[in-house]
């Protein structure tokens, strides 16, 4: 089996202003308009880089919750999953990676999180995901991801 790896980051840690916005939120999804709005060359790659992918891809962060959270949340809302259906996909990665050590530049405020705090923090990002899956034509306009590459994702997921 031949397995490509692509390496195509969402951010640029180095750039001042993702630091100074982004890095106090990073484990959070209220960095994802952020991200678009300060480096939207980027998510677009990384999404135009899995667009042009054969099936079977794997996208993958540090912790599996934050930049995999977002670009999967734009993926599934973007197929057509219901916005409550992609923020409990998200929350399923917040409980996964709680209580576990990551490899982010930042503290991450979940690594030692019990089941409450998850649930608590659950319940306050919850809206924030949903709110980003109510409306993927603002997140890929704002992304500045055309109709061509998003047909292709869409059917990444969608096509048998």
């Amino acid at each position: 089996m031949n397995v490509t790896v692509i390496n195509a980051p969402t951010e640029d840690q180095d750039d001042p202003e993702f630091r100074e916005v982004c890095f106090p939120i990073l484990d959070s999804p209220e960095y994802w308009r952020h991200n678009w709005r300060i480096l939207p060359e980027l998510v677009r790659g990384t999404l135009t880089a899995i667009a042009e992918s054969p099936t079977g891809v794997l996208v993958h962060c540090s912790a599996g919750r934050d930049r995999t959270g977002m670009i999967s949340a734009l993926l599934l809302s973007n197929a057509g999953v219901a916005p409550s259906d992609v923020a409990a996909d998200y929350a399923e990665s917040v409980r996964a990676m709680a209580g576990a050590t990551t490899h982010a530049p930042t503290k991450d405020r979940q690594a030692t999180w019990d089941s409450r705090q998850v649930e608590d923090w659950i319940a306050e990002t919850a809206p924030i995901v949903e709110d980003v899956a109510a409306d993927p034509e603002a997140a890929f306009s704002a992304i500045g991801v055309d109709s061509d590459v998003r047909a292709r994702l869409r059917a990444l997921l969608t096509d048998p």
